[in-house]
């Protein structure tokens, strides 16, 4: 396994993603008030699995959230078929699952026994799978995104993003040259942004969201551990010469 700091290739096996396990701390006003781990797994041929999990304890508000998407990769595209989304804490209780059916061109929920009433698009993402591609459209050049996601009750939500530059982040990991992307909100009065490292694969690194001008919270990555594709002896060793 490789850890973070080492240098790592956009991919180890061409037409595979990196398998992984990274770890962040939660801040809000440089104090810690949570953990999260993120981590892909290849399930089948072409499937995998992104999963999110955070534990977040401030003051009284109190948040253990867990989200799942599987979804098959071919040609560098994320095809979501499957979205699972657990809390608990403060705020009310979520339990809710989302089938994508390409073929039927149909969207399922476990809140409605009939398909969800929503226009079909080839380019749906669910609230976590959008991310795994951002990172493939970053590797590519990619500056602007959008990315329209349906929640459980079958209402459409365009998500969009772009690059704004470059910069060196420093994280408990060490100091990262990262790309930092911008999302793009109707209103001012919402801010988010993220911070994905080139020499980690395009990992996000760094995120920061606020609200009229006020951070409520910040996540920054404090381990990134390779999992699989296993890398031949010779490139391990090239890798651990770096």
């Amino acid at each position: 396994m490789l850890c973070a700091g080492a240098l790592l290739p956009t991919s180890l096996i061409a037409g595979e993603l990196t398998q992984y396990e990274a770890k962040y701390d939660i801040l809000r006003k440089g104090s810690n008030h949570g953990k999260a781990i993120r981590t892909l797994k290849k399930i089948d041929e072409n499937t995998y699995r992104i999963k999110y999990s955070s534990d977040i304890d401030w003051m009284i508000f109190t948040d253990v959230r867990e989200e799942s998407s599987t979804f098959t990769y071919k040609e560098q595209k994320i095809i979501p078929s499957h979205y699972y989304q657990k809390s608990e804490g403060t705020l009310p209780d979520e339990d809710y699952k989302l089938d994508f059916d390409f073929k039927a061109q149909k969207v399922m929920s476990n809140k409605s026994e009939y398909p969800l009433n929503c226009e079909w698009h080839d380019n749906y993402q669910d609230a976590i799978s959008y991310q795994v591609q951002v990172r493939e459209g970053l590797k590519k050049g990619v500056t602007n995104f959008s990315f329209p996601l349906i929640d459980k009750k079958g209402n459409r939500r365009d998500y969009n993003f772009e690059v704004v530059g470059t910069e060196m982040i420093s994280l408990p990991i060490g100091n990262i040259e990262a790309i930092k992307v911008k999302r793009l909100y109707d209103t001012d009065k919402r801010q988010a942004l993220a911070w994905f490292a080139p020499e980690m694969d395009y990992m996000l690194v760094r995120m920061w969201k606020g609200k009229k001008g006020t951070e409520q919270f910040e996540v920054q990555m404090n381990s990134f551990t390779v999992t699989a594709p296993t890398a031949t002896a010779e490139h391990t060793k090239n890798l651990q010469a770096n």
